[in-house]
């Protein structure tokens, strides 16, 4: 996915995150309704990470007007800037490897696979999006997967270090992904 593509993605999910709206009986016009901070806490304890769902929500100040879904959709879209910012980082590495094929190959297979968990996490957002709960349950699901495929390739071959840069990078993913699933199950319950 192209950085403008990515800003797009950023701009769509800004606006379409639901908002809660009241009418004020003297003026008729739509009056946007800040959301309640204890919804922040109530959806984090319902999932696997408390306080790294808590902190990030609390981060984004868009979580404080969005209801359930659209808590979601922000860990998603963060999820996908992760994933994304991970396959960059993976492709800038491969530009200081000179004569190791098998760091490259494997380089380029983890590359791809968080370019995959990128599109996993915008699939799983287009999903939220629409109220397809059960799709995006699949779609985060997989996002998670991913990194493993590519913890799996440097453990194909005995002589590669998985790097520790890579390790904090799955495991901030799939706890964003793990805060998702956390979240639908909310939704659909």
């Amino acid at each position: 996915m192209g950085s403008s593509n990515f800003f797009i993605f950023f701009v769509i999910l800004s606006l379409s995150c639901p908002h809660h709206y009241l009418f004020d009986d003297q003026n008729p016009s739509i009056v946007f309704v800040k959301g309640d901070e204890d919804l922040i806490q109530k959806t984090c304890k319902t999932t696997k990470y408390y306080n790294f769902c808590l902190q990030t929500l609390k981060s984004d100040p868009a979580s404080t007007s969005a209801d359930t879904k659209g808590l979601a959709l922000i860990m998603a879209g963060i999820g996908l800037a992760n994933s994304t910012a991970t396959s960059s980082y993976l492709s800038s590495q491969l530009l200081s490897i000179k004569n190791d094929e098998i760091m490259k190959r494997v380089l380029k297979e983890c590359a791809a696979k968080y370019t995959y968990a990128a599109d996993a996490l915008h699939a799983c957002a287009q999903d939220l999006a629409s109220d397809s709960y059960d799709y995006a349950s699949m779609h985060i699901t997989a996002a998670a997967d991913y990194p493993n495929a590519c913890h799996n390739a440097f453990k194909r071959y005995s002589g590669l270090v998985y790097p520790p840069e890579l390790a904090r990078r799955e495991d901030g993913l799939k706890h964003f992904c793990d805060v998702v699933l956390g979240i639908i199950d909310n939704l659909i319950s």
